[in-house]
């Protein structure tokens, strides 16, 4: 079962969902609601999933609500990391209709996203349970969301690989060919970095893993490798570092490159491609 995930601070998720609704009000906010539905009209209302699935981003979505209108009840039914049925209740809301129906799109945009990632993340995690892999993400992020995304990352169970540029050092092909080969850019990064950073190099074949192995690196990136030369390649390591595959991941592939024996499988579809979860707004 995936485990629950407290929320992020909402010091953290705030000026995100401001600027989503600054964008939404645009000049003169909102005019349909204003012109009518009453100042003084309530409602009571839920949120509901349309279809099953994995609950990411309540706390985005409330935070939409009531930054519209601080007096909006929002009580959470079902929090991150929870899996919900069709027709479920993951939230209850109720006050000010006009607020609530001004944030309404804001906050299921948010929420619909985040879900359909931490969706998307729980079907590749189960896929590979009987498998030591663990399914981690990549920096294949919305621009400005990336916070947000690899939180829905880890409510659907997954784990977050880089949040950046700056907290590890991956070199990747282009790195390699402009370094003039794997051992000057590996001893390049290792002689720039503190004791506290890891590093990763990107392998296609076995002879680039290979000379890899003779080098201080921490992992390594076997990159677009069917699950046989997966599995040749992990046999060549033996446990000296860390294996992670890479490489057009889907629910399609991934138990066959779990099986291969990796520690690692880094998917960017998690984040780039996956579709929505349908929930929706009931008064």
């Amino acid at each position: 079962m995936t485990a629950i995930l407290e929320s992020l601070p909402a010091l953290l998720i705030e000026p995100i969902v401001r600027a989503a609704l600054i964008e939404d009000l645009g000049r003169a906010g909102d005019i349909t609601t204003r012109a009518v539905i009453p100042a003084a009209a309530r409602l009571e209302g839920v949120i509901a999933a349309r279809q099953p699935g994995v609950v990411a981003g309540i706390a985005v979505a409330q935070i939409a609500f009531v930054l519209l209108d601080p007096t909006i009840g929002f009580a959470i039914e079902k929090p991150d990391g929870a899996r919900v049925g069709k027709n479920e209740i993951v939230a209850q809301i109720s006050g000010p209709a006009q607020g609530i129906l001004t944030a309404e799109r804001v906050a299921l945009n948010f929420l619909c996203r985040l879900s359909g990632i931490a969706t998307a993340t729980a079907r590749l995690v189960d896929a590979v349970k009987p498998h030591r892999a663990k399914i981690t993400c990549t920096r294949k992020t919305t621009p400005g969301l990336r916070l947000l995304e690899k939180h829905a990352v880890r409510a659907g169970g997954g784990i977050n690989h880089r949040f950046g540029l700056d907290d590890a050092i991956l070199i990747k092909d282009n790195h390699i060919a402009v370094a003039g080969g794997i051992g000057p850019a590996v001893e390049r990064a290792r002689a720039a970095i503190g004791h506290l950073v890891k590093i990763e190099i990107e392998v296609d074949t076995l002879d680039q893993l290979e000379e890899a192995l003779g080098l201080p690196v921490d992992t390594v990136l076997l990159d677009n490798m069917d699950p046989e030369m997966l599995a040749r390649a992990v046999k060549m390591v033996d446990g000296r570092m860390a294996t992670e595959a890479s490489g057009r991941i889907t629910e399609a592939t991934v138990q066959a490159i779990a099986a291969a024996g990796v520690d690692y499988i880094s998917s960017g579809w998690i984040t780039h491609s996956a579709p929505i979860l349908d929930l929706g707004l009931d008064v």
